[in-house]
């Protein structure tokens, strides 16, 4: 059997850093450790965690800690956590990927000068909910063209576009254009300003995954089961590769999966650790 692995498949730079941020916590002593929601959308690195002591916590739960150290993970939060943590007197290391954080000040800031925000993502997307979070007045979360085509745009306010850094790039321009037509609605004139922030990696990642896609007989996308990335990746293997696979460990491998198969391409999500994407390769070789 034939496999050909993305290079850019596994962690990128910014679910790195939280995660050995973390472990070096638990190596420096540091007790209690807490993380506010799982570190990364990957059951075996929070399963991992979670049996060296490290407790994940939502933000209601907060209030319940007299002790130890939240971890901000790589999403980022809203401008009330901090405000919280601060009042609470927790003790905290922020690890929100720099990509996030230049978001948080571009909707602070364009909102504080009395723009609209758009955001293009999943509203439910903890990343998503933290940009929210930085919003100073109005904003829109869009997702996709029913909600890009019936959204209205404030009279006179102008409107300025980011996106979720995971957010498909091809959708991402699409819902764009769909916003472009509606500046002339009702006669109304809206300044656009559009600021691409999916970050590089994400874009890297999904234009060499559906490059492999196209080239081979199966596809397989691993990463954990809410894993907005993964999805994307999915997504986008899937329009190339209609024998794609989402899966979270080679647990998940079926010999279905590979029949009539001499090519296999693999993927990963960015919260996926490089041992289970080793793993899946040499069990891909050595068993189909």
């Amino acid at each position: 059997m034939k496999v050909k692995v993305a290079e850019t498949a596994g962690f990128c730079f910014g679910v790195k850093r939280a995660v050995d941020k973390v472990y070096e916590l638990i190596g420096s002593g540091v007790s209690p450790i807490y993380t506010l929601g799982p570190i990364i959308h990957n059951e075996e690195v929070v399963s991992d965690l979670e049996k060296k002591g490290v407790a994940v916590v939502s933000e209601e739960e907060l209030s319940m800690l007299s002790e130890g150290t939240v971890v901000i993970r790589s999403h980022g939060v809203g401008k009330a956590v901090y405000d919280k943590l601060e009042s609470l007197g927790l003790s905290y290391v922020d690890v929100t990927c720099p990509f996030v954080l230049k978001i948080h000040r571009i909707v602070e800031r364009e909102s504080r000068a009395g723009s609209h925000i758009i955001i293009i993502g999943d509203k439910e997307h903890p990343e998503v909910k933290g940009i929210c979070g930085w919003c100073l007045g109005g904003y829109t979360v869009i997702k996709n063209v029913q909600e890009a085509e019936d959204f209205v745009p404030p009279a006179g306010k102008k409107l300025c576009v980011v996106s979720q850094t995971t957010f498909n790039y091809n959708k991402f321009q699409e819902l764009v254009e769909i916003l472009r037509k509606k500046r002339y609605d009702n006669n109304v004139l809206n300044i656009l300003n559009i600021l691409n922030t999916i970050c590089n990696a994400t874009e890297e990642r999904q234009k060499e995954a559906g490059s492999i896609a196209g080239e081979v007989d199966t596809m397989l996308v691993i990463g954990g089961r809410h894993s907005s990335n993964t999805q994307k990746l999915f997504e986008i293997c899937k329009k190339e590769c209609g024998n794609t696979y989402y899966i979270q460990t080679p647990v998940d491998l079926d010999s279905e999966m590979f029949q009539c198969s001499s090519f296999v391409g693999i993927t990963a999500g960015a919260s996926t650790p490089k041992k289970i994407i080793e793993e899946v390769q040499e069990h891909v070789r050595i068993k189909f």
